[in-house]
This record gives structure tokens, sequence and C-alpha cells, in this order.
């Protein structure tokens, strides 16, 4: 049974991306089969996999409007191993058409229904703001995965994240659940950063997941290269990390098998 998971926050600049095609890549070089879906208009995740963004015939935008099925969309990303359903800056326009349709929230989770089965993870990288776009990927998702960097605007936009993640299990998707939280750009030497990690393992306990990302250069410079860090630099920190994470995420995967929850 695969599961799909909305890697969101509402605060730019946390690291969400980087998140999404390193735990993809990582989950892929655990013999696992996985598809990164790409719903934020900048399309960063998509060339961040090295594909070209502007010059797609199809992405996500038309999956979302009903012109294009996803399985003729998705893409194989050859350096990570994993499969891509791309976007560009087109979902823009694609969300503003979405505003006027009945169903508009279950768009995504319908377009990717007939795919599920050929993947056991699906990666949703959602943009940084909580819009249809994000409740079409919480609407699809079963879990949620929040990376959030230990500062204090960050718990601020958290409770507000929280609070719609409740309102869509209680509307559109009871299933919804949080997967857990990620500390990102971790400087174990900022004060700060240590008293926020604190409070988040003190109020979210088992949800904070025990890996932290810490700040890295070579996670920065991947992007460039167009391939997760794991395969620009497979012993920097940052790509380790994610190695890690994705351990946690099976490991969680299978103590829900074995404790029969779906």
């Amino acid at each position: 049974m695969s599961r799909v998971i909305a890697v969101t926050n509402q605060k730019g600049g946390v690291g969400k991306t980087t998140t999404c095609v390193n735990v993809a890549a990582s989950l892929a070089a655990s013999d696992r089969r996985v598809l990164l879906v790409d719903i934020d208009p900048q399309g960063n995740a998509t060339t961040g996999c090295g594909i070209g963004g502007p010059a797609l015939e199809s992405t996500a935008c038309e999956v979302l409007l009903g012109e294009a099925e996803a399985r003729d969309v998705i893409v194989a990303v050859d350096a990570g191993n994993f499969s891509l359903l791309p976007a560009n800056p087109d979902l823009t326009a694609a969300e503003v058409r979405l505003m006027q349709e009945n169903g508009r929230e279950y768009r995504l989770r319908t377009a990717l229904e007939p795919v599920r089965e050929f993947y056991d993870y699906l990666l949703i990288d959602c943009p940084p703001s909580i819009n249809m776009l994000t409740l079409n990927a919480l609407t699809a998702a079963d879990g949620v995965l929040i990376p959030i960097q230990c500062e204090y605007y960050a718990l601020e936009g958290l409770s507000s994240l929280l609070e719609t993640v409740r309102q869509v299990r209680h509307t559109v998707n009871r299933r919804l659940q949080i997967e857990g939280l990620l500390r990102t750009m971790y400087d174990p030497r900022n004060r700060l950063a240590n008293d926020v990690s604190e409070q988040l393992i003190k109020h979210f306990k088992h949800k904070v997941y025990r890996t932290v990302i810490p700040r890295n250069v070579r996670l920065a410079e991947a992007p460039s290269f167009g391939v997760p860090a794991l395969l620009h630099d497979p012993r920097s920190r940052g790509a380790l990390a994610y190695v890690a994470v994705a351990a946690e995420i099976m490991q969680q995967e299978s103590e829900r098998k074995h404790a029969g929850v779906a």
C-alpha cells in the first residue's frame, strides 16, 4: 500500500523543496518506488531534478485541470532513480481556474489515484502558502511532513498550519495525520535554535524526527547541478542526514503495518 506525504510549510525558505528532492532520492536509494509530485508554481523541485520547467509540454497544471492523465505527464528522474510529476509557472493559472470548479479540492487526489499502486511513496512539494494547491495536496495525502527552521517566527506559522491540517481532517480528508516535524538548516551553535528545538520536542514528542538537517553547503549547491545531494556529494552531512530521515520514514511505515494501521 502506497503512502502519500504532503511536504508543506506556509513559511518559505525552510527547506521544503530540498527535503522533497532529497527524501525522494534517499527512499529510491533504498529500493522504494517513489513519485515526487511538484505542485509549486515556482517549479523548484522540477528544476532541482534536472528537468526543464518552461519547456515542458505538459505538467501538473494540465493534470489538475483534467486536460491530461498523470501517467502521461510523469517523467523519469534518471539521476535519482525516481519519478516526477513536474511543474512550472502555469500552475498559477490553474489555481485561478480551479477556484471556479466544483470538487476543486479533490482534483489532485483523483488524478493520483490511478498511479498510486505503482509507487511505495508519493511526495508532494507544496507552495509556501495555504492556497488551493496546498489544499489539494492535503486532501490527497495520508500524512503531512513539516520542515521547520528552529527560529521564533517558524513557531508562529506552525500553529496556523496545524489548524489548517485539523480543518482538512474534519472536512475533506479524515485519514490525514501529521507524519512528522523535520528540523532543517540546524546550527547547534545557535542558542535560539536549541531552545526552539527543545520546545518542539516538548510539545510534539515522537512526532519530531530524531534526525536534524544541518546547514550544509552541498545541500545548497546540489539544485544548481540538477541533482539531489545524494548524487552531488553522497558523503556530505546534508546527504547523510536525508538518508537518515528516509530511514525514519520507512521505519514509521513498518511500525504502522505491524500495528495494522493504514
